[in-house]
């Protein structure tokens, strides 16, 4: 059985809620630490999941990682009344795997800024060539250009706040971002368009306004989802967590204490 050590997640124990988080490329399991905080203003547990610690020892495929995951959240201790799982980005297209799963363990969803997949070959032929530039610059390429560059990108204008040592933290990680960008390429990705409608937990999808690739796609993913909910960030791009915190963190708080279904 794969295993993943847990000490690079980070935690927060407040109420009987507990939403497990899934940050996105090139990020750290502490960018939700913000979000952490207010839900636990508002009785809610976190988890903030180190997306990391499942590429260490080896390749993921994207097929692989929702049962993965699931069972490392199933083998959890939990005795609160319900789960629920947030996703950004990358994070949220691995959400989408893990909610397609069967007998999964959330109960309801929240996914921020996320591709159901490309339903297009060239476009996937060429988001796994560009994915592949992405990984041998995270790999091989001097550090602080690779993030330079990354963060230049015209969707991710908005940066996030990260606490001192952070970007060393990320260094660190060098490799399993590399590999990120090849195992959970969008273009190796299978379009879960066709499936979205097998997921049957509240999902609530967020998309920024000024988003104008990301919002659209928001908006037929919403539709699809049998008790999907679309809300759209005003004034805010791809990363909302970052350009519009206090309108996410209480967005989200909102609809976790809306009455999800209990534990089972």
């Amino acid at each position: 059985m794969l295993r993943q050590s847990k000490h690079t997640d980070e935690t927060r124990d407040a109420g009987q809620i507990e939403l497990w988080s899934l940050h996105g490329a090139v990020g750290l399991a502490g960018d939700f630490r913000h979000l952490g905080k207010h839900l636990a203003d508002r009785k809610i547990s976190s988890r903030s999941v180190d997306l990391w610690r499942f590429l260490e020892c080896c390749p993921m495929p994207l097929p692989e990682f929702g049962p993965a995951f699931n069972a490392d959240a199933g083998n959890e201790a939990f005795r609160g009344s319900a789960r629920a799982l947030l996703g950004y980005s990358m994070g949220g297209r691995l959400a989408l795997h893990a909610l397609l799963e069967n007998n999964h363990p959330w109960k309801a969803a929240v996914i921020v800024s996320a591709h159901p997949g490309l339903e297009n070959d060239d476009e996937r032929t060429a988001r796994r060539a560009s994915d592949a530039r992405w990984a041998t610059k995270a790999l091989a390429g001097e550090w602080q250009t690779f993030l330079t560059d990354w963060n230049s990108q015209p969707t991710l204008a908005a940066a996030i706040e990260r606490e001192r040592g952070a970007n060393g933290r990320l260094m660190m990680r060098r490799r399993e971002i590399a590999r990120s960008f090849v195992d959970w390429s969008l273009g190796t990705q299978q379009p879960l368009w066709d499936r979205l409608p097998e997921i049957h937990i509240p999902v609530l999808w967020i998309a920024g306004e000024n988003d104008a690739k990301f919002l659209p796609l928001a908006e037929r993913a919403a539709s699809a989802l049998p008790h999907g909910t679309l809300v759209t960030a005003k004034g805010a791009g791809h990363r909302i967590p970052w350009e519009n915190p206090d309108w996410f963190h209480e967005t989200v708080a909102s609809f976790l204490l809306g009455g999800l279904p209990s534990q089972r």
